[in-house]
């Protein structure tokens, strides 16, 4: 199955959606608790100067295809979450919790997307989504 890129679809290029993600991530990092390792980690990698000038100058930012995909993921998970969970600390705080569902083996979910893969991001994201039935 192809990976289909919702903004490509809609006829938004990806350098119209990187102000906002980038500004969006940021806001999660921040509620999740994220030091900057994690962020990296979690957007790919991107090197830290690099990092550093899209946090300062979101509009300035032109993410990849990639960073993209890991940022959409993330917002699907953060979404999951506020609707499983609408105790917005308890949402915000579950990423960090040992989980038993075997696609976690007792670690946390943040620890399953600090992995570094994108694929895992997707994992969490669709148990997330099967657990809300969507």
């Amino acid at each position: 199955m192809a990976v289909r890129y919702p903004y490509v679809a809609a006829g938004i290029s990806p350098d119209a959606m990187s102000p906002a993600a980038i500004r969006a991530f940021d806001n999660i990092a921040r509620l999740w608790r994220l030091d900057m390792d994690m962020q990296l980690v979690l957007l790919g990698n991107p090197p830290r100067s690099t990092f550093y000038k899209w946090k300062k100058e979101p509009e300035a930012a032109r993410l990849g295809r990639d960073t993209l995909e890991r940022i959409s993921y993330i917002l699907g998970i953060y979404k999951a979450l506020q609707i499983l969970l609408p105790d917005p600390e308890v949402a915000d705080h579950w990423i960090h919790k040992p989980n038993s569902a075997s696609i976690f083996g007792g670690k946390s979910a943040l620890q399953r997307m600090l992995s570094g893969n994108v694929a895992d991001l997707y994992v969490v994201r669709q148990y997330l989504d099967a657990m809300r039935g969507g």
